[in-house]
């Protein structure tokens, strides 16, 4: 049985589980499927974005599972394409009549494109469509410091979450280190690091035994105890009853800076650095 999911509170006052569902790469029949897969094992969190191209099937899973829209929190995010103010606002309705909701439980600016020099004007929408309920709590996502600072500056309005690459190769201890300093959650994508190379690791490999779990939830239990927010993805029920499975169990200290150690400054995934990453 999964132990019930903790939360945390967001410098707006707003809620959010500790643990969330990505849905990259989930879409039609299937999608919809193991959306309402993973909330029936326990996700409150989904995690969705315009360019997935997938918000109907996020929102039809929903919709199959079964449990009342007001026990979840879905998240979606506005592409580059759309940062002008006006197209903007435009874009978060679409999401919501895609997805067949109400309001978006976080909205993201999914990544600055600071050569555009227009997410200040993207961030100014999200404001106003937090005003006008369209959202409830309001955020970005791959935003670098100097991002953070500011559209803080320019508009008065601090991010409640910035959601980043983070995972053992790429722990992201700077960028965290001013997200503390702004009261903005961290939360992770690709936080097992899309199992590349981290399942033969030997280090995690070796606390994983010591534990008796997979490396997965020792992976995602390091996220949980360095205080990020996580969004795995999986399609499978029994994978996803998995990395649900972390909150029987701790990692020392030392083991914590064990997996700590593994990052690496080359540590990306996919060389996509937010100070010159185009997204549209």
């Amino acid at each position: 049985m999964v132990k019930a999911i903790p939360e945390v509170t967001l410098n707006d006052g707003t809620t959010l589980p500790v643990t969330g569902l990505g849905t990259y790469g989930l879409w039609g029949n299937a999608g919809a499927n193991a959306v309402s897969s993973g909330i029936n094992a326990g996700y409150r969190l989904i995690d969705t974005a315009y360019n997935y191209e997938n918000e109907g099937a996020v929102g039809e899973g929903i919709r199959r599972s079964g449990i009342p829209r007001e026990e979840l929190w879905v998240t979606s995010k506005l592409p580059g394409r759309y940062h002008t103010y006006e197209k903007a606002l435009v874009a978060i309705q679409e999401s919501l009549f895609r997805a067949q909701l109400d309001y978006f439980d976080l909205y993201l600016i999914h990544w600055p494109l600071p050569n555009q020099d227009t997410y200040v004007e993207a961030w100014q929408a999200l404001i106003d469509a937090q005003k006008w309920g369209l959202v409830r709590s309001i955020g970005v996502s791959n935003f670098l410091p100097e991002h953070l600072e500011r559209i803080i500056k320019e508009t008065g309005v601090t991010p409640s979450v910035n959601q980043v690459e983070l995972h053992p190769f790429f722990n992201q201890a700077h960028q965290r280190k001013a997200h503390t300093e702004h009261n903005i959650q961290t939360q992770s994508w690709s936080p097992i690091a899309r199992a590349k190379d981290i399942m033969t690791n030997d280090t995690v490999r070796q606390i994983a035994e010591a534990h008796h779990k997979t490396i997965a939830q020792v992976v995602l239990r390091w996220q949980y105890q360095i205080g990020s927010v996580s969004i795995p993805r999986s399609t499978s029920p029994e994978r996803q009853r998995e990395n649900l499975a972390i909150f029987d169990f701790e990692l020392s200290d030392s083991e914590m800076a064990a997996i700590s150690e593994l990052s690496r400054p080359d540590g990306r995934l996919f060389d996509m650095d937010p100070a010159t990453h185009e997204e549209f």
